[in-house]
Formats: structure tokens, sequence, C-alpha cells
């Protein structure tokens, strides 16, 4: 069935709503789910710290360096036939990460999820822009940015129940795999009640793909975001500054060559958006904050408190606890914010005290603050876009949501694993001390984008 109209105003037009949500919330749950079962990655496989923080990393990578290009496929063919196509992706790659005989395959495969995960998230903002005009395009986005912050928060709890239940004695291979069943029946469900919507690109010569542009911010990205990745568990070898000293000019070009592209892969008007690049940054630093948070509570409970898989997750039921409450008082973004900022510092004090109970009271104020703040954020920065610009928008959202998740993950990572051999508390609170400068911009910058 086809929907007769995106515009009519009738109960079943929410019916494709919860499709592209349960895509949005999958995609977003990989990002983070993977945290909790590197330890047991690790094990299996007798890989290298370098080796699995790639399994991480891979992902977010594949995710932020394909979102840009996504948006255009999603322009040229439709955003159905490559929201259908992605899913179909991501759902067979998690399969094959979840059967992975060996660390290679498994980084391999975790690389294409990330790749089929940027083909659906432009086109998810798409669908949402074109089935909900109006008032209700703000409540779509509204359940948009909830999916999205339930997904960020509870990876650890997910993946800690999965582990734990070892269903089949599966595992940690269990965090993919349970990516099958849902994958086919979104597939399914899709095929029914999502609409077909015209290719926003006009038809003839116009329609084309810039390779040359998609390869340059494929690039610039993966110069940035892999040295960042690799480079503290390989101790910073020549390669990893050579990339990144070649990120500049390749963003740079990909720029220049956007201003003189009649249809270029990225509307830079976009920025000029009332407060879009704003909270931009600000989206960006709530997903490093989050991924960071989520990837040194991981180890720190488990290595550090002894803790199992399933402990640590319950540990973190109380950040998903904090958001649900606080996610059903819409529109205090700026509280939102400082309740991040004094939640993090509680964390801090709780991880000096290296009790799981303290630690799990502190996240839930800093879930309580996400519930506040990342709903209203997301759905305030993609609300204010006009109409044809957001194709543009959501590709550059998603972008610095993902490039953001890795390199605050990373970068926090990064302090933590630095700071390993004067243990792990001290490990963990010098993270958080950079958890506690990214929420205080983020905060900052809320307030400045309140009007």
């Amino acid at each position: 069935m086809v929907l007769a109209s995106p515009a009519v105003r009738s109960p079943s037009r929410w019916l494709p709503l919860p499709v592209v949500l349960v895509a949005v919330f999958v995609t977003t749950l990989d990002f983070f789910i993977a945290n909790v079962a590197i330890p047991s990655i690790r094990t299996d496989f007798a890989a290298g710290p370098a080796a699995t923080q790639l399994v991480f990393g891979g992902y977010g990578l594949a995710y932020a360096a394909g979102l840009i290009i996504s948006g255009r496929l999603g322009d040229l063919y439709g955003a159905r036939r490559i929201f259908m196509a992605g899913l179909a992706l991501f759902t067979l790659a998690s399969v094959a990460a979840g059967t992975a005989p060996g660390i290679l395959v498994l980084i391999v495969a975790r690389v294409v999820q990330g790749s089929a995960a940027a083909l659906l998230a432009p086109q998810v903002l798409t669908l949402i822009g074109a089935l909900y005009p109006g008032a209700d395009r703000a409540r779509a986005f509204g359940w948009y940015g909830t999916a999205t912050g339930v997904a960020g928060v509870s990876g650890q709890v997910v993946g800690g129940l999965l582990m734990a239940a070892d269903l089949g004695g599966l595992g940690w291979r269990a965090v993919f795999l349970i990516n099958l069943p849902i994958g086919v029946a979104a597939l399914l469900v899709a095929r029914i009640v999502l609409p077909e919507l015209p290719a926003s690109a006009p038809a003839g010569a116009g329609r084309t793909l810039d390779v040359p542009g998609a390869l340059l911010v494929a690039g610039g990205l993966a110069a940035i975001v892999l040295p960042l990745v690799q480079g503290p568990e390989l101790g910073w070898p020549l390669w990893t500054w050579l990339l990144l000293a070649l990120s500049a000019p390749l963003l740079t070009a990909f720029v220049a060559r956007q201003r003189t592209r009649p249809e270029p892969l990225l509307d830079l008007r976009v920025f000029g958006e009332q407060g879009f690049a704003r909270g931009l940054v600000a989206v960006a630093l709530l997903f490093g904050g989050s991924a960071g948070l989520s990837f040194v509570l991981a180890v720190y409970l488990q290595d550090g408190l002894g803790l199992g898989p399933l402990s640590a997750g319950m540990v973190f039921t109380a950040l998903n606890a904090g958001f649900f409450v606080a996610s059903l008082r819409r529109g205090r973004p700026v509280a939102g914010a400082l309740a991040i900022v004094a939640g993090l510092v509680l964390v801090h004090g709780a991880v000096g005290a290296g009790e799981p109970y303290l630690i799990a009271v502190a996240l839930g104020v800093v879930g309580a603050g996400m519930g506040l703040l990342m709903s209203p954020l997301i759905s305030t920065v993609l609300a204010r876009v006009r109409g044809e610009r957001a194709g543009a928008a959501a590709g550059v959202l998603g972008t610095a949501q993902e490039t953001g998740g890795v390199l605050g993950g990373t970068l926090t990572g990064a302090v933590f694993l630095a700071a390993a051999d004067r243990g792990w508390t001290a490990a963990a609170q010098s993270a958080l001390v950079l958890l506690v400068v990214f929420a205080a911009i983020v905060a900052v910058l809320v307030f400045a984008n309140r009007q």
C-alpha cells in the first residue's frame, strides 16, 4: 500500500513514523552498543587495543564520511528507495558482524554497517520533513530527537542484557545479530506504509552525482577521524600526522568545489540559517560527550570495579530512567544543559568514591539533563531550516552528530587510556574533566541559541 498523499491529515499519516524511527534507533544504538561488548571481543579474538578501537571507530567513521553523499543519493533516486536499500544493507552487515570469524572481518562488517547507517539517516529526515508539514513537523522531529536520545543512552543497558542472556550461547555476537529480526520486520512494514516521494533533483543533466566532491568530503573526514582513532594506541606514527595535515586541504577543496557546482552535494547556504551553526556544534559536543561517557564507564565499571556486563548495564539504567522521566517535560533545553554539567561533576565524585550506586545516582542526573535537552535541541535546529534546504541540513546534522560522537569518544578514550597507568579511578576522573568541559560549552551554545 502507498499512502495517497503525504499531505493528507488523517490518523494514518502517522503510520510511517514508527518505521523510520526504528531505523534511527537501531543505527544510533549500534554506535554505542559495541562498547559493552569490546572486553569480550578483545578476549575472544586476542585483539589489541588499536584493533578493538576500530570496532567502535570504524562504524562511526564510515557513518560520518558517507552522510553528505547519501543525502544527495536521496535527492537523485528518492528517499524511500535509498532508505530501503540502506536498511537491507545494515541488516546484512549486522549478520556479518555477528558471525565474524576474526577481528578483521568484524571491523570490515562494522564499516559496512556504518556506511548503511549513513544511507539511512538523511532519508529519515527527508521523509519526516516531506510527510509532516506545519505543526506536525515539529512534533515528528521531537519524536526523532527522543528516539535518538533513547538509543544514545540505552547502549550499555541493551548490550549488557543481551550478553547476560547469552541467547543460544552467542555471547557478544547477539549484540549485532539482534538487528536481523528487527531489520527484516522493519523492511516488511516499510514496504507497506512508506509512500513514494519524487526525487527532488531535476530530471536531465542536473541529475548527476558529484563523485569528486564525494571523494573529497569522505577523504577529508576520514583523514581527521582515522588518525584520532588509531593514533593514541599506535604511538602516533608519521602517517597519522600526514593524514591530519591532509584533511584541511581536502575539506577546503570540497567547499570550494561546492561553491561552483550548479547541483552541489551540499548547499552551503544552510549554514546561514538561524542558529544552525551553533546548533551543530552543540549537537556534536553532546553526542561526543555521550560517546565518551559510554566508553569510559564501560571500561571502568568492568575492568576497574570488576562488574560483569549485566551489572555494568544496570548502573546505566539510571541514565535511561532519568532520560525517560525528563523527556516528558519538553521545552527546557537550558535547564537540561546545566543538569548535564552538574551530573557529570557528580559522576566525577562518585567515581572517586568507587561506589556503583553513587555513579548510578549521578548518571540519573545526567540522563535527566539529556532528556530535557536532546529532543528540543535537534528539533529546533531542523525546524528552523527552510524546506528546500532540509536535505542539506539533514546530511550536515547527521555528519556533525556522528563525527562528534567518534571524535568525542576517541578524545575521551585517549585521555582515559593515557592516565590508565595511575589506575582506573584516576583515568576515569581525568576523562570526566574533559566531558565536563564539553557539557559546559554545550550549555553556553544552547543559551545563546535559545531564541
